[in-house]
């Protein structure tokens, strides 16, 4: 053996897999196609929305709050400044479906949230234009994560504590024999005793056809803006918020370098990405169609911004049939434990989900509950992995 794991991908969630696992032993190895947080993965786009108020299922809230507390504890460990509190609003017609399940959710869950009416919303947070029947859910515990320096710390704790960080080196192939699970880049192998395939859009090539039926590469985009008073748009003024509506959604963060507000379409509801065949050929540039809604949508919603893209990227990440990620093994005789599938919304809780991970992986802890995450909700026969892995 080359070593007891190896975590296939240092991005968003296999750098906090691989941190998570070197807390536990010192014989893992990181395997990157190019180099931890590269601008071309899910990684890029700076920052990323941290929320404890979730719309969806009530069953992520206790990996949402084991993720706030990794968090705490990478920023403690590495010295590095990751999250930033802002606050968080989420923003719709008052008594719509979407803000009464949200609603439904926080219940559930025993979540500290406040409602806002539209007076409240209005006063308190004047860069919204709001509808005439808007009410907002305010999340106190929300805020920015900051997306390459939490890679860049983590995949730098690993390497004190010991762990291999091997760059610029896609993986072609990983297959199970009775000894192990060899990997293998170009004309090099290497054999683990369990493998963590965590490598996002990238990860499809290295599934076994039944998954590869039920996930998708997609596109995601994201678009800033320059505020006409960058102070209105700090972090210590605004929220983190989601706006959602029928005929139009935006989703953002605060202007964490003074000048540039993050404001992307988001209608998760509807597909909020379109699939691309190759994660190597993801389109960069936004399309006609896409630049005039993201700038109607936020002409609309801000008038302190002025309402030209300065900056705009797109990334790719894999989406699963059902929007869940896939966490867990391949089956129950398999070596090789899938982190991916995250579906566009995987970061928020990737301490979270690398810690899962990295404890099952190396048989140090089960997690119950975890049934709506687990790859065997997608029935299917074989295993085996073979592509190539960024």
């Amino acid at each position: 053996m080359d070593a007891r794991l190896a975590v296939i991908g240092l991005g968003s969630i296999g750098s906090m897999a691989l941190w998570q696992a070197s807390r536990l032993t010192d014989s893992v190895v990181g395997f990157e196609a190019a180099t931890p947080a590269h601008g071309r993965s899910a990684v890029g786009g700076d920052t990323r929305l941290f929320r404890m108020i979730y719309f969806g299922k009530p069953d992520y809230y206790p990996l949402m709050e084991r993720s706030r507390d990794l968090w705490a504890e990478l920023e403690a460990e590495t010295g590095q400044e990751i999250f930033t509190p802002t606050g968080g609003l989420t923003i719709g017609t008052a008594n719509s479906s979407f803000i009464n399940s949200l609603l439904e959710t926080a219940r559930i869950t025993g979540a500290e949230y406040r409602v806002l009416n539209r007076e409240e919303t209005a006063e308190r947070y004047p860069q919204h234009n709001l509808r005439p029947d808007d009410c907002a859910v305010y999340d106190p515990h929300a805020g920015v994560l900051r997306t390459d320096r939490a890679v860049s710390a983590a995949v730098a704790a690993a390497r004190a504590n010991g762990a291999t960080i091997l760059q610029n080196t896609p993986v072609d192939s990983i297959t199970e024999t009775e000894d192990g699970v060899v990997v293998t880049s170009g004309d090099r192998t290497w054999t683990f005793e369990k493998v963590i395939v965590a490598s996002g859009g990238w990860s499809r090539r290295l599934m076994p056809d039944h998954l590869k039926a039920v996930t998708e590469t997609h596109r995601l985009v994201l678009t800033w803006f320059v505020a006409e008073d960058g102070t209105q748009f700090s972090p210590e003024n605004f929220p983190v918020f989601s706006r959602q509506y029928d005929d139009r959604s935006l989703y953002g963060a605060p202007a964490v370098d003074g000048v540039t507000v993050k404001a992307s379409v988001d209608a998760p509801m509807k597909g909020r990405a379109r699939a691309t065949p190759d994660p190597d050929s993801v389109p960069r540039e936004l399309t006609p169609e896409e630049v005039e809604k993201v700038t109607a949508t936020v002409t609309e919603f801000f008038p302190g911004l002025i309402p030209t893209i300065v900056r705009a990227d797109a990334f790719p990440d894999l989406f699963t049939e059902d929007r869940h990620p896939l966490i867990g093994w391949l089956d129950e005789n398999s070596r090789i434990y899938c982190a991916t599938g995250f579906s566009g919304k995987g970061f928020k809780m990737a301490t979270g989900y690398g810690h899962i991970a990295a404890h099952e992986a190396l048989g140090k802890q089960t997690f119950d509950g975890l049934g709506f995450v687990r790859p065997d909700r997608f029935s299917g026969e074989g295993r085996g992995c073979s592509g190539r892995s960024r």
